[in-house]
């Protein structure tokens, strides 16, 4: 593999970029916005100085990532010559659909063509394209460059082949895969929403507060970030998303969003990325807890 196409300059795809570009990977980042492609070299660039600060990496290394990633508005030039191509866009069936559809159109046969979804069918997305076989997830973790896990998660039609290349990548890369059949949610997201879900019942029901809840996750049981802080990190808009993945899939109630959750994406409180989730992120009250809507 010597060139990774990665469409969609978010959070996530620049992440992305940002790993495959660091391990010496010619890396296409495509976005039909312009800006989001400034931005996202900015973030990148910003997340790499603080890795030189912390000595993680060399400077030298610094300025080979960034002249390896090359950014692209149009999809056929920014993928026709990828040997890998990573999809991060907005975790939407349809919208990811149509784009695997296109990409199936233009790529070589041989290119391998894989999902950063948290919970979309890989199988699905692999029906939409002549050579299906050549379809698998890749679900990297926010942030990306920091995360050391990646969800390969092989679809009905995937082959052997693509399989073992995608591990032998993950690797490459400093990442640790782990195997995942195609189900809703994957491992990850199958686990951890249901406790988020839960954590926002527990919330809306008067149990406790935002930092109690929280807290009791982090000093409990020893997790890093409390459910509801990891929420709005995540992003509302996606944890509801996720929700509705798993409550289609498995017409279970335990997966059934919180109403709670549902207003909140309503009103467009959807965590970091709007200023204001559980908490807010304003620069005049860095994560502070948003309680009045909660009492």
């Amino acid at each position: 593999m010597k060139i990774i196409a990665v469409i969609g300059a978010g959070t996530m795809g620049n992440g992305i970029a940002h790993v495959f570009a660091q391990h010496h990977y010619k890396v296409h980042l495509i976005d039909t916005n312009e800006k989001a492609l400034q931005k996202a070299l900015e973030t990148i660039e910003i997340n790499l100085d603080r890795m030189v600060s912390k000595e993680i990496i060399a400077a030298d290394l610094k300025w080979q990532t960034l002249q390896n990633i090359h950014t692209f508005t149009d999809l056929e030039s920014g993928v026709i010559p990828a040997d890998l191509v990573v999809e991060a866009v907005v975790e939407n069936v349809e919208i990811k659909l149509n784009l695997f559809k296109r990409l199936g159109e233009i790529c070589k046969p041989q290119t391998i063509l894989a999902s950063n979804t948290s919970s979309i069918s890989i199988t699905k997305l692999a029906s939409a394209v002549p050579y299906p076989n050549r379809v698998i997830g890749m679900h990297f973790m926010n942030p990306v460059p920091l995360m050391p896990l990646v969800e390969v998660v092989k679809a009905y039609q995937t082959d052997v082949e693509t399989i073992e290349t995608i591990i032998a990548i993950t690797l490459r890369v400093d990442k640790t895969p782990i195997e995942s059949n195609d189900f809703p949610g994957f491992i990850a997201n199958r686990i951890l929403m249901p406790m988020i879900n839960e954590a926002i019942e527990a919330l809306q029901n008067g149990v406790a507060g935002v930092t109690e809840i929280d807290g009791v996750m982090k000093l409990g049981m020893a997790h890093p970030m409390g459910p509801l802080q990891l929420a709005d990190f995540i992003g509302l808009d996606v944890c509801l998303s996720i929700l509705n993945v798993l409550y289609d899939g498995f017409k279970n109630p335990k997966y059934a969003p919180n109403p709670l959750l549902v207003n909140m994406v309503q009103a467009g409180k959807l965590g970091v990325k709007s200023g204001e989730g559980f908490y807010d992120y304003s620069l005049s009250r860095k994560a502070e807890v948003v309680s009045s809507r909660f009492k």
